[in-house]
């Protein structure tokens, strides 16, 4: 029982497994089958050339480096993920037939894929020379258009070029940030402590006020605003919109410890994501008795805190879907060489996380960012757009530096993306992240 369990179900994800380096058992009857877009563009395809032999080449080479992977030196991304179904084959019986009369292989199956080549080329060109990461993903069906991590490699050169990506400790060129890449959140963080507070104060959360000084201190511990600002008085509206430190690291000492981590841990922190791909869980570490510092740091993104780009595209994309979180997934069918569909993907919810009462009211925080807040530069370009910026403090080795963050949604009354952005020592998320997101979205909605 133990081994048919292990050759027959658990074969797809042993034969997918990153760590499997074994040769496929098909590959001496099957040609391995190709990635397409739904729009039928080749993003990773095998030909035969004169001798026989088989190359796996990728036409947009570093652009969907992470997200497709490579096929040589082990597998990774897309090519791992889907290598079961890629080396299988459903053409017709009459079909395997006569090639295996004529000595031929039979093509295996090709995969379409949810990823625009628009989208996905824009936002690694918006990226530019920055690590980091960018999340495209659609709010209402968890479709994943775009991903992109950076410094990527060149999947067409993989096995060439393999002993220096994996020699080249500094930049982790092989890690896919998008899905593995942990980082302080900042304040794009309070998404989350705002809706906790909605949840504690929901009859009273327009009366909040705050004056904000610029700097708060409790204990031994200080909070200060960026660059000091003092915003005067806050409602928590504003004080979301401009993003105010003191106003929500005083909010965090009045939450309870165990309710905002449950909220939390509803929200898929210190859990996997349902994504069918290798990814690194958030981290969510206040406790009962954690200190007055920590609660106030954790309120606004710091602390200990850390999440993955893909992780905060699916929040951003939950308030967009007025409270709903979706499954991220990138598959859409999978394809035989005739032409036949052997399988398709539909649209799954994960979960209803918040009402959407409550979606609506975050959303309407978010759009003020844009409207009067951090996140101007997204406003009055013919789209609409909702968001939060961050600016996430961090400290490695004695090295200190600000990673810059946003995520949001367009199209506020039906929302078209929803996105995740981060730019690594970037500084503030106003000025870096959201340039990147605008040249994604202008690219999106004007070409």
């Amino acid at each position: 029982g133990y081994m048919i369990w292990f050759q027959v179900i658990r074969r797809p994800v042993i034969e997918g497994n990153i760590y499997n380096t074994r040769q496929d058992p098909a590959a001496d009857n099957v040609i391995r089958g190709d990635i397409v877009s739904e729009s039928g563009e080749p993003l990773a395809v095998t030909t035969v050339d004169y001798t026989g032999n088989e190359i796996r080449s990728y036409p947009y080479g570093r652009m969907f480096a992470h997200i497709l992977g490579y096929a040589t030196n082990g597998r990774s991304g897309l090519e791992a993920a889907l290598n079961s179904q890629m080396m299988s084959t459903h053409t017709s019986l009459l079909s395997q037939l006569q090639n295996t009369d004529s000595d031929q292989k039979e093509k295996g199956d090709s995969v379409v894929v949810t990823l625009d080549p628009r989208l996905q080329q824009a936002a690694w060109y918006a990226l530019g020379d920055y690590k980091g990461a960018v999340v495209i993903l659609e709010p209402d069906t968890g479709r994943i258009l775009a991903m992109v991590s950076k410094p990527d490699f060149d999947p067409n050169t993989i096995a060439s070029d393999w002993e220096y990506l994996v020699s080249d400790e500094s930049s982790s060129v092989l890690l896919n940030r998008a899905l593995q890449g942990l980082y302080p959140p900042g304040s794009i963080f309070k998404v989350l402590t705002a809706l906790y507070y909605l949840q504690e104060h929901d009859d009273i959360y327009e009366d909040y006020l705050f004056d904000c000084q610029g700097a708060v201190t409790q204990s031994d511990v200080t909070i200060t605003c960026y660059n000091s600002i003092v915003h005067g008085q806050e409602s928590l509206r504003s004080a979301f919109a401009n993003s105010c430190n003191t106003a929500f690291a005083t909010i965090g000492l009045s939450l309870s410890h165990t309710g905002f981590r449950k909220l939390s841990e509803s929200f898929l922190f210190n859990h996997s994501l349902p994504v069918d791909l290798p990814h690194s869980k958030s981290v969510f570490a206040l406790e009962k008795n954690s200190s007055v510092g920590e609660q106030m740091t954790t309120a606004i993104g710091q602390g200990n805190t850390l999440v993955t780009p893909m992780h905060m595209a699916m929040i951003a994309a939950t308030v967009a879907n007025a409270g709903t979180m979706m499954r991220p997934w990138c598959v859409s069918r999978v394809v035989a060489a005739d032409g036949s569909v052997v399988s398709e993907t539909k649209p799954e919810i994960y979960d209803e996380l918040m009402s959407v009462e409550e979606a609506a009211i975050i959303g309407s925080f978010m759009q003020e960012t844009v409207l009067s807040g951090t996140g101007t530069l997204l406003g009055g370009n013919g789209y609409t757009v909702a968001g939060k910026t961050g600016s996430a403090e961090y400290e490695t080795g004695g090295a200190t530096g600000t990673h810059s963050w946003f995520i949001g949604y367009t199209g506020v009354e039906d929302p078209d993306l929803a996105i995740a952005v981060i730019a690594e020592d970037g500084g503030t998320g106003s000025s870096t992240a959201v340039p990147i997101a605008k040249r994604i979205f202008d690219t999106y909605y004007y070409g």
